[in-house]
């Protein structure tokens, strides 16, 4: 059975829709980004003409003409009685698929491939076959593997055994799983405002209530009022990047931990640390994990950023108690982590110093490129420079993001609007730039972009009220 889009939430995650051109026009454009980037689903069902018009105060013919113009670029499949329904050309979903088949991809925070990791799957092949024995179903994680990332918290000051850790596959399913034990029917969630758009995707697939706390460039985290959710709302669990922040690059500073981890305790709601990007360091230093300031923090890590994509390893740092009832749920959703994937992960995290400062080195030359860039052919956008992290959280002043990316993208430049990483259509003047990509792609993308935004329709916040009516 196809989801149901009321006319409220289309109203809701098209945020500020509007541009100088035709309003049918921009309404079909906003659709097809929130469809492309993955807020909406393929296979989703519209609201009724009257009812979208009654929730934007638009005309029921604007409408109606946004939905023709959906229909005939080949996004909107209509059947008498049966309402109108998303589709994707091809069946492509914007980031999500394998490959947007664009030359130059920009949809993804992430770094080519560590130059040791050939060397550590070779050596994997070779131990490989001495766990051909086994049943191959491991559902806590290889010993040796677990005892290495214990290690790699004690070389940061945080006091941790083999059997506070559970290997996954990935972040991202660890972030699944956890969500999956804590949260129950009815409860609330809170999370930055921005924040990294998968784990939104994962907490709207259990139905939760999604609270927000902003985190401000040229403030930092808003605690006083994350605290004040906290109370009010009494969250189960709040979602949370502490260090190089998706997508703002930012790093909590130690009173700022120390805060934080104090309020959440005090309440009942278990903080958890998203850790994929906290060894991406390029001016910074170290920082003691969240986990430090409070037993009750749940840590979730990944070799994803730091070594290869394309190594699906992660894991779940925690008390024996919540892994106990980590393991009870897995089984529900997996039977393990690969082996041969551990092997290569134990040989890496032993690693960890000499791939971490070979990535900062990598890392350092793609920033310092890409700001050089940006600032030499697009000197309007507010670039504030990060120590840390994959991108650029950039202001593009009056440029709508959303309107940008459909641009970019007949350019051959994927690009993630703003809104993704927001809730209610929040952040359409701001764009993340990835700079883990080579010297020449990220010329030829900012090239794209310096030749594209002044052809943009400007964001209808910055507009003229007669502009947009």
């Amino acid at each position: 059975m196809n989801t149901l889009v009321t006319g409220r939430r289309l109203a809701r995650e098209l945020g500020e829709w509007r541009s100088a051109g035709p309003a049918y026009r921009a309404l079909a454009d906003r659709i097809r980004v929130l469809l492309m980037d993955g807020r909406l689903s393929s296979g989703a069902r519209l609201p009724a003409e009257r009812e979208l018009s009654t929730a934007l105060a638009l005309s029921r013919t604007t409408v109606a003409a946004a939905y023709s113009k959906l229909r005939d670029d080949g996004y909107l499949a209509s059947v008498r009685g049966s309402g109108s329904t998303l589709v994707l050309p091809g069946r492509e979903r914007g980031e999500h698929t394998l490959h947007n088949g664009l030359p130059l991809d920009f949809t993804k925070a992430t770094a080519p491939a560590y130059p040791g990791m050939a060397a550590a799957y070779l050596a994997a092949a070779q131990e490989m076959p001495g766990y051909l024995t086994r049943d191959g179903f491991d559902m806590v994680g290889l010993p040796d593997l677990r005892e290495a990332i214990a290690q790699s918290y004690r070389d940061r000051g945080l006091p941790t055994s083999p059997d506070q850790v559970m290997v996954t596959v990935g972040a991202q399913h660890a972030l699944n799983l956890v969500t999956r034990t804590l949260y129950s029917p009815g409860e609330r969630i809170l999370v930055e405002q921005p924040t990294y758009p998968h784990a939104l995707d994962t907490f709207a697939s259990v139905g939760a209530r999604i609270l927000a706390f902003p985190v401000r460039q040229d403030g930092g985290w808003d605690l006083p009022e994350a605290l004040l959710q906290i109370r009010r709302a009494a969250p189960s669990m709040a979602f949370l990047m502490p260090d190089f922040h998706n997508p703002t690059g930012m790093s909590m500073t130690i009173p700022e931990r120390e805060y934080l981890a104090a309020a959440a305790g005090r309440e009942g709601t278990v903080l958890v640390a998203d850790e994929t990007t906290a060894l991406l360091d390029i001016d910074r230093g170290a920082l003691p994990p969240l986990a430090c300031f409070s037993p009750s923090v749940i840590t979730l890590g990944s070799l994803g950023k730091i070594a290869w994509g394309g190594l699906r390893i992660g894991w779940v740092r925690a008390s024996r108690e919540v892994l106990a009832r980590l393991l009870r749920n897995r089984p529900s959703s997996d039977l393990g982590t690969p082996l041969f994937e551990q092997l290569v992960a134990t040989s890496l995290v032993r690693d960890l110093p000499q791939l971490a400062a070979s990535r900062s080195l990598d890392l350092r030359i793609g920033r310092d490129t890409l700001v050089a860039l940006l600032t030499e052919q697009l000197p309007q956008w507010d670039v504030v420079v990060p120590d840390g992290g994959l991108s650029l959280w950039i202001n593009t002043g009056t440029v709508s993001t959303s309107a940008l990316a459909l641009a970019a993208r007949n350019e051959g430049l994927g690009l993630v609007p703003g809104p993704r990483f927001g809730l209610d259509g929040a952040f359409e003047r701001f764009l993340r730039l990835p700079f883990g990509n080579g010297a020449g792609q990220l010329r030829d993308g900012v090239a794209i972009l310096g030749r594209i935004s002044p052809q943009v329709g400007p964001d209808p916040l910055k507009m003229p009220l007669q502009a947009v009516i």
